[in-house]
């Protein structure tokens, strides 16, 4: 009798723990959905602005009906690296020199290098493994660079040719670390060099636009956004916040994809495959219950937690404070192709990482709206998604 007690106190336990699982878990049904290719991991390496630039290139190629398409990251990340590299010696270091990148690094890339297809340069192959780490890496071109930019040099050596030595040796580093870039290569039976395989796929890389919500800008201008990354100084068009989020929408229920630069750093973003903006003001009137317990968590466990809450729709003065006082950086780079609702109507974005399959949902995130509305720096789309009166405004054709 007591052992049947026991077993039975045990059921109710594991039936409750399995009831409280359920209770914190979100499902989603999806709305609407655009085709994506296989889920990357960037592993040790700085390199989402590549990973998720090339994902929205790759659906954008699905969208136009030319097939999928798998591109090399790692040709473009050697061709930028030169580029940032460059910039910074000539800058004399006031252009920081690392791994991180803009998605204008690639629309800019495709256009001046071309595209390769993976299996031509992968991640990883110089030094035997299958994914990508960029420590050692980093660690010996920063300091070759540092040592050219902020040396204290009358002049710089050149060979017989003019050309900087110190340039042939940060190529030298990177040809060993990620591979020698191909000059030509043959796919499905024909040869191709990069600019060649690149123009032959149809992409226009002036059909695309990087739009972003911020004040100290006038509205309905461009202008080049003050992040370290941002070391081209490409423009962004500058939209007010909700006609921004009526970009996005716009863009998935036509067919478009986009690629989204957004702060992971926020308590909201879980390591659990969502994104939400939990109102923290909610806290005290909700004494007791789940949300409540969520908004006591710690900040880790928070990251650690998928959790149906109520949403705080952020202000465009809450937006502009959190970039202006370092709440919002750039962190780093996905894309967004879809949209679904949780159990309690909540819209989220769906969002391709580079990752790997992690999460709960395989390398998938769910970024609320709300979270997305307040943490997005700034995407890049087709200008042909943009909702036509918005088009009109930017002055768009």
């Amino acid at each position: 009798m007591k052992k049947i007690f026991v077993l039975a106190l045990a059921a109710i336990s594991a039936m409750g723990v399995m009831a409280q699982e359920a209770e914190n878990t979100l499902e989603f049904t999806v709305v609407k959905e655009n085709p994506i290719t296989s889920i990357k991991n960037q592993n040790q390496a700085g390199t989402c602005w590549c990973y998720s630039s090339l994902a929205f290139i790759e659906s954008e190629l699905l969208r136009m009906g030319k097939g999928e398409f798998d591109f090399s990251e790692m040709y473009l990340v050697h061709n930028t690296y030169l580029d940032r590299a460059d910039k910074a010696v000539r800058t004399h270091g006031d252009v920081s020199f690392s791994q991180g990148g803009s998605f204008y690094d690639v629309i800019y890339g495709m256009e001046a290098f071309g595209l390769v297809p993976e299996e031509e340069m992968r991640p990883g192959v110089m030094y035997g493994k299958e994914l990508s780490n960029h420590n050692e890496l980093s660690a010996v071109s920063d300091a070759v660079v540092a040592a050219i930019a902020k040396g204290r040099h009358r002049s710089l050596q050149t060979d017989s040719e003019g050309m900087p030595l110190w340039k042939k040796a940060i190529e030298a580093i990177h040809d060993i670390y990620l591979g020698v870039r191909p000059e030509k290569f043959t796919y499905n039976g024909k040869e191709y060099t990069p600019k060649s395989f690149y123009e032959e796929l149809g992409l226009n890389a002036q059909d695309y636009v990087s739009l972003t919500s911020y004040t100290h800008h006038p509205f309905y201008e461009s202008f080049v956004l003050e992040i370290q990354d941002n070391w081209r100084w490409s423009k962004s068009y500058n939209l007010p916040i909700d006609e921004l989020m009526q970009v996005f929408d716009n863009a998935i229920m036509e067919g478009y994809t986009i690629a989204w630069g957004s702060d992971v750093s926020e308590k909201g973003f879980t390591r659990m495959g969502t994104a939400v903006l939990p109102d923290d003001s909610k806290g005290a009137d909700l004494q007791g219950s789940d949300m409540a317990k969520w908004l006591n968590l710690s900040e880790e466990e928070k990251k650690n937690t998928p959790k149906p809450t109520t949403q705080r729709w952020v202000s465009q003065e809450e937006r502009q404070l959190a970039y202006d006082n370092w709440e919002t950086t750039d962190d780093h780079g996905m894309q967004i192709y879809g949209i679904a609702k949780d159990q309690n109507g909540t819209e989220y974005y769906m969002v391709k990482n580079s990752w790997g399959e992690a999460g709960t949902y395989k390398g998938i995130w769910y970024a609320s709206k709300a979270f997305v509305r307040y943490k997005t720096m700034n995407i890049v789309v087709h200008k042909d998604a943009l909702p036509k009166d918005i088009k009109k405004k930017l002055g768009l054709k």
